[in-house]
């Protein structure tokens, strides 16, 4: 996978840069994923639970995402069906 010119603004220094690839990153856990995800043959035992952690931390909030969105959905469903019942 190759990466166009990423920059961060100056206010904000990154938070740690791929020593395999030179790619800088905005978070610590966005590094750790990269790192688990591009060069997974270069992990050491710590950098690779590192990644696990951060895998199933990123999991849980995606399924938290999904959860609340499906929930979003079915309010907004059936409050259309309460105002079509109500003014229909």
């Amino acid at each position: 996978m190759s990466y166009e010119e990423t920059t961060i603004p100056q206010s904000d220094s990154p938070a740690g840069r791929c020593e395999y690839c030179g790619h800088p990153f905005p978070t610590t856990g966005r590094l750790v994923l990269h790192k688990g995800l591009e060069h997974p043959q270069q992990l050491d035992d710590d950098e690779e639970e590192a990644f696990r952690s951060a895998r199933a931390d990123e999991e849980d909030e995606l399924r938290t995402l999904r959860l609340k969105a499906l929930g979003a959905l079915v309010l907004l469903y059936f409050g259309f069906l309460m105002l079509y019942a109500i003014f229909a």
